[in-house]
């Protein structure tokens, strides 16, 4: 059987037999490690080979060393051995880490242009263990699996079924290649040289050419957790079978990510056709020995630091399967998609917040007129918002105080929440279902099908339809902020002191938040248009028509988060008009939302620096607002989606049929609204 060893920032595969015991391959291990790479011991005692203990990688489990391996241990499992640090040497501080790359990042100033990564400490998974094995097939991989890579939850494995079709694959293209038959990328040049034969001692350099000629991204990189969904996502696709790559290859890459190990990758360069060659190349790179390569102990290394010499024939007729596929778009939609979804469901409940404060009517949001336009989004919107606002089980004391007014309905932002709430998420599912098929389909060129022994040039690597669906996704996100930014400026402007403050004039309160996000609607406004409007020929016009669904990719993810930040004024604004209406609290929901903003913002009482607060109370309040299920572990009784007024009250005594209007139209007189 065969072992992966991790010490340190290394990682080694070992064979052993399963009678042999666990130290007994721990002090090989160490062996093979001092013989090939001794500076990984430099702060360690290793006079007699001796370890402190070791552990699985996958839940943390101490193993005993004179336990047999094959007890205990499976096929390819990872396992950590924690060593003896010498006396006069401690491990490095994470302080002392910054202050280092901090001091690379200052020895690098002279130059006339320079990216570097994130600081560590706003990067997801630094420092976090994975408690789960993601496994990758190639058929089931979801655009939340992806987050989990992102934020250093899980490694990864192939399944068998997976490992058996890369097997079939590899071996059908050694066996065209060994008779030198014709086949795209394989024995001919790339792109506009797709007619010129290679000699079959040339093979080899010509996939190294690819990596290296095709490395030339620009930009700022990818950081380093959006880097392992880069990695991640392509490995998913090469499980299918259809790429070329070996097993042994692949397994490589796994090692790489499970060891925190990635390439640095430069955002611009691509065109997304032929697939996102440029990002691929510097990721392929990376592990090729030759590219810049990251980790979370070691930082930013020119040359492949992190890849053992040995590995820089990682390559060897397999370049193409590495670059040509639509991941970075894809894997960075799959981002923009999670992200999305969770800021539409907080955008209903921060509606629902601003509503009561405003003191509006819910008589919009009827069962009866959804019902004859029967959009899924629109539906479910206004029934969430009838479960978030007062009813009989679930009372307002704001709305109890109006009960009586004369509102008849209010503005657009406030009465058609459900219409234009909802077909953001009608279209962020829609965008879904193409994201998902995309994380687990096949967009290589050539393909590869063993079952029918044959490899086949065709256009899967074309991202238009990852590209057409996050143009998508950014035009429908983009109006939850819209949206949010008028209620934002009602909330200044609605009878309640302006600009939200107790000594208007000596203080300008809410002022300049509403102008920030007015300016971020307005930048996302540009941003919305559609990159896949746009085509630009490249490779001396073979490749014609291309999709930009880089560009789509990194722009809808710029415009979610401005969406976030406006809709993080907009509850901030919406907290500070309920300490104008107390001692009236709203719903138990919404006032539990009001409770989470307090522990991360206080009452604006006088002017303050309030920037930090805008992303701190996101932060805060955004799990709570996420689902609708942990709004009902708050107060169960308060979400009955089917109910059957606009309130959420299903009285006896009413004739559903003949709704008594005036009972249910509430507002307030010091309130001006429109007829329509």
């Amino acid at each position: 059987m065969r072992l992966q060893i991790h010490v340190g920032v290394e990682c080694i595969s070992v064979a052993c037999d399963e009678a042999d015991s666990i130290g007994e391959v721990a002090r090989r291990s160490i062996g093979k490690l001092l013989k090939l790479k001794p500076s990984v011991f430099d702060r360690f005692d290793m006079k007699e080979k001796q370890f402190n203990e070791i552990r699985r990688v996958i839940g943390n489990s101490l193993l005993d060393p004179d336990d047999a391996c094959g007890d205990i241990l499976k096929e390819n499992e990872f396992i950590q051995l924690i060593l003896h640090p010498q006396d006069d040497d401690q491990e490095p501080s994470e302080e002392e880490r910054l202050a280092e790359l901090r001091e690379k990042i200052k020895r690098k100033e002279g130059k006339r242009i320079t990216f570097e990564y994130e600081e560590p400490e706003r990067r997801a998974g630094v420092g976090k263990k994975p408690t789960t094995i993601l496994i990758l097939d190639g058929e089931s991989l979801q655009p939340s699996d992806l987050v989990k890579c992102e934020k250093g939850e899980v490694i990864l494995q192939l399944s068998i079924e997976a490992e058996d079709h890369i097997r079939r694959g590899r071996e059908l293209l050694e066996r065209i290649a060994s008779e030198h038959k014709t086949v795209y990328g394989i024995t001919t040049g790339f792109g506009t040289f797709a007619n010129v034969r290679i000699d079959k001692d040339q093979l080899e350099q010509l996939q190294l050419n690819l990596i290296r000629s095709h490395a030339a991204g620009y930009g700022q990189p990818l950081a380093p957790p959006r880097a392992r969904m880069l990695l991640a996502l392509r490995i998913n696709i090469l499980a299918k079978g259809h790429s070329g790559i070996s097993v042994a290859n692949i397994k490589k890459m796994i090692s790489a990510f499970n060891a925190f190990c990635v390439s640095y990758v430069p955002q611009q360069g691509t065109v997304g056709c032929s697939g996102d060659l440029a990002p691929l190349a510097h990721l392929a790179l990376g592990l090729l020995g030759e590219g810049r390569m990251w980790s979370p102990v070691t930082g930013n290394k020119e040359n492949g630091g992190e890849m053992r010499e040995r590995d820089r024939s990682f390559i060897s007729q397999e370049g193409l399967a590495l670059i040509n596929g639509t991941q970075m778009v894809t894997a960075l939609g799959a981002l923009a998609i999670e992200r999305a979804t969770n800021i539409a469901l907080q955008a209903d409940v921060i509606a629902a917040l601003s509503l009561d404060v405003l003191k509006g009517t819910s008589r919009a949001y009827d069962p009866d007129i959804h019902r004859i336009r029967p959009h899924k989004g629109q539906i479910e919107t206004a029934g969430r918002l009838r479960a978030l606002l007062h009813s009989e089980a679930n009372p307002s004391q704001i709305a109890e105080s109006h009960r009586n007014c004369n509102r008849v309905q209010d503005a657009y932002t406030l009465r058609c929440v459900p219409q234009v709430h909802g077909v953001v998420h009608d279209t962020i599912a829609f965008c879904r279902s193409i994201i998902t098929t995309e994380l687990n389909s096949a967009t290589d060129n050539p393909l590869v099908f063993a079952d029918r022994e044959e490899i086949i040039s065709g256009g899967n690597f074309h991202g238009e339809y990852p590209a057409k669906a996050l143009d998508f996704l950014a035009i429908a996100t983009h109006e939850l902020a819209q949206m949010s930014e008028r209620r934002l400026e009602r909330l200044d402007l609605s009878g309640l002191p302006t600009f939200l403050t107790p000594d208007g004039g000596l203080n300008s309160g809410f002022m300049m938040i509403q102008v920030t996000a007015a300016s971020l609607v307005s930048e996302n406004k540009v941003l919305c248009h559609p990159s896949s409007a746009d085509s630009i020929p490249t490779s001396c016009n073979q490749e014609d028509h291309v999709s930009m669904g880089g560009f789509a990719a990194r722009k809808a993810l710029t415009v979610i988060e401005h969406v976030e930040a406006v809709l993080a004024m907009e509850l901030l604004a919406a907290c500070q008009g309920l300490e104008f209406l107390k001692p009236l609290i709203s719903t138990a929901p919404l006032n539990k939302v009001y409770e989470l903003v307090r522990t991360v913002s206080a009452p604006l009482n006088r002017d303050r620096f309030m920037q930090p607060e805008i992303a701190e109370v996101w932060e805060c309040v955004a799990p709570h607002l996420a689902t609708l299920e942990e709004m009902e572990a708050l107060d169960p009784d308060a979400l009955r989606l089917e109910t059957k007024t606009p309130t959420g009250i299903v009285m006896a005594d009413r004739d559903l049929n003949t709704p008594d209007d005036t009972e249910h139209i509430r507002g307030c007189e010091d309130h001006t609204h429109p007829r329509y």
